[in-house]
């Protein structure tokens, strides 16, 4: 129902910057969080942030200060602005919305990810 594109990924030195975007597609109605989740290589997948549909958001305790989540309900897109990135930060990052309708309650859908590799 709910097709996920994420980009922006790549190759960085610490303290660098980048810009991951997801863009939704499909039955894009319904969709209250967005957000963005990451799983390093021997580490179980974690949240990074999330925003809601009226724009409020949530950050894990190492992105906090470092990034920013938004998101863009005309275009069905979710970014994450992230700075100051250090080696920890390598990792798959994968876009996540819940989508809530009446017929589908609550289903969570996911991107299928996109590498982000911080060099020391």
């Amino acid at each position: 129902q709910v097709q996920l594109v994420e980009s922006g990924g790549g190759l960085v030195q610490a303290g660098g910057s980048l810009r991951l975007s997801c863009a939704a597609s499909g039955s894009t109605t319904g969709i209250e969080v967005m957000a963005w989740y990451r799983q390093a290589p021997g580490k179980q997948r974690e949240l990074v942030a999330s925003i809601t549909s009226d724009g409020s958001t949530r950050y894990s305790g190492s992105a906090k200060g470092r990034f920013t989540i938004s998101r863009d309900n005309a275009k069905n897109s979710v970014y994450l602005q992230m700075n100051s990135l250090k080696p920890e930060d390598t990792a798959v990052y994968y876009c996540n919305v819940e989508r809530i309708t009446v017929s589908s309650w609550g289903t969570s859908y996911w991107g299928s990810g996109t590498v982000v590799t911080v060099s020391s």
